[in-house]
């Protein structure tokens, strides 16, 4: 039932795109922005009054899905390409540097194609495999501020460490770019809350109060965006890679499939809930139909076209 109506949208969101000239910007800038184990019913439990605001002056679901296996570099890479893991073949879920950058074209690599500028500002150093030549202007993995965290996914039978940076510096990094370049797209990666949740469990006050943390910093790059004078022409886009149960995620549940799908800014719709069902592959195709550029026949994702006037 999913899958038809999915394309039945899909051809209803082709005939929009076909009458709406998609050659033509409808943002000159547009930020993506994934909080990290984002699941939707801890969100709506912690105190996050600058997302909270946003919803409310925006268009929002909190029944979009993630891929399968609901982990972190899989989902980013499907968020961040619009297709499924079965095309983009990113099973893997550290930084591992002999497999080589993502082959995929992403989001970047449209952008690019237009001539415009990028950046990428992330908390986990296994962001790197998006580091195609010449597809990212600026990286900010501040490693000066990183620190090491023990994990354990679903699925894997050890524990793995990984680099992680926090929110507050993330986002400091990402304000000064924002203020001094004005990126065109912008890509910015929160982790506190996934560390938090695999340290103490998903839904734990210690993981609430990272939700918080992230909504401090959620707050200053809206800040930036508006003291850059941009926000008038930006749209800025809010998910997940996944959401989480006990201590962990990655299986094909609701607790770790389910996860937010906002958008704010120019052209959305004020105090909207999204009906239609929403699928990571969403955003970068939005990111297009957003930008202007030419939607690519091998995305998987749909523009959200129904969240905006």
């Amino acid at each position: 039932m999913l899958l038809t109506f999915r394309r039945l949208i899909a051809f209803l969101g082709a005939c929009i795109c076909a009458m709406t000239a998609l050659g033509a910007p409808r943002a000159d800038h547009v930020f993506i922005i994934s909080i990290d184990g984002g699941k939707p019913a801890v969100i709506q439990q912690s105190d996050m009054p600058v997302l909270r605001q946003i919803v409310s002056e925006g268009a929002h679901t909190w029944k979009a899905r993630t891929i399968f296996p609901s982990k972190t570099l899989p989902s980013h890479t499907s968020m961040l390409t619009g297709v499924d893991p079965k095309k983009h073949k990113v099973l893997w879920n550290d930084w591992t540097p002999k497999k080589g950058m993502i082959r995929s074209p992403s989001v970047f690599t449209e952008a690019k194609s237009a001539n415009l500028s990028t950046a990428m500002f992330v908390g986990k150093a296994k962001f790197r495999h998006f580091l195609v030549p010449g597809m990212v202007d600026e990286f900010g993995y501040n490693q000066d501020h990183a620190a090491e965290v023990t994990k354990v996914v679903a699925g894997q039978k050890t524990a793995v460490k990984e680099g992680t940076v926090l929110a507050k510096y993330v986002a400091q990094d990402a304000a000064r770019y924002i203020l001094e370049k004005k990126p065109d797209l912008c890509f910015i990666h929160f982790t506190d809350t996934d560390d938090y949740g695999h340290k103490y469990g998903w839904g734990s006050p210690q993981q609430m109060k990272a939700f918080a943390n992230v909504d401090a910093a959620l707050g200053v790059v809206i800040k930036a965006i508006q003291q850059a004078g941009i926000a008038s022409q930006s749209v800025v886009i809010i998910t997940a890679d996944h959401g989480g149960h006990a201590k962990t995620h990655g299986l094909n549940t609701l607790d770790d499939m389910t996860i937010p799908w906002i958008v704010w800014g120019e052209h959305v719709r004020k105090g909207f809930t999204i009906q239609i069902p929403v699928i990571t592959y969403d955003t970068t195709a939005t990111a297009h139909w957003l930008l202007g550029a030419p939607l690519p026949k091998s995305l998987d994702g749909y523009p959200v076209v129904s969240a905006f006037e």
